[in-house]
């Protein structure tokens, strides 16, 4: 399994353009093939960084994806929204693997809820 993480630097007037093409990769994103962690916008501290999260089985799956989601209707039109709205300054795409695994189970603190 790899993950995908997206880096978008976006134009902090139009966060709620951000926003809208979040939501609407949180529908193709996963109708395409992909394991949606999320998309993050800016909330507190920078005003520019946004985030996309999925993970994937392999690169060779990601191809394949890639191709889905463009042939996708939503993911079409998302693409198009982008590059009319000019709310993406850039984008830089890694993909990583999990080296922590296995992790152990959360423990609980005395006094604390669980």
């Amino acid at each position: 399994m790899i993950t995908c993480f997206i880096r978008y630097h976006i134009d902090p007037t139009k966060k709620a353009q951000f926003e809208t093409y979040a939501r609407n990769w949180g529908e193709a994103v996963p109708r395409c093939g992909a394991d949606l962690i999320g998309y993050y916008a800016p909330h507190e501290g920078s005003t520019t960084l946004a985030y996309g999260v999925y993970s994937i089985e392999t690169l060779a799956a990601y191809e394949a994806y890639r191709a889905r989601l463009s042939a996708d209707p939503l993911g079409k039109e998302n693409y198009e929204f982008a590059m009319r709205e000019k709310f993406i300054l850039r984008e830089d795409r890694t993909f990583l693997k999990l080296a922590s695994a296995p992790h152990s189970k959360l423990v609980g603190f005395e006094g604390e809820n669980q």
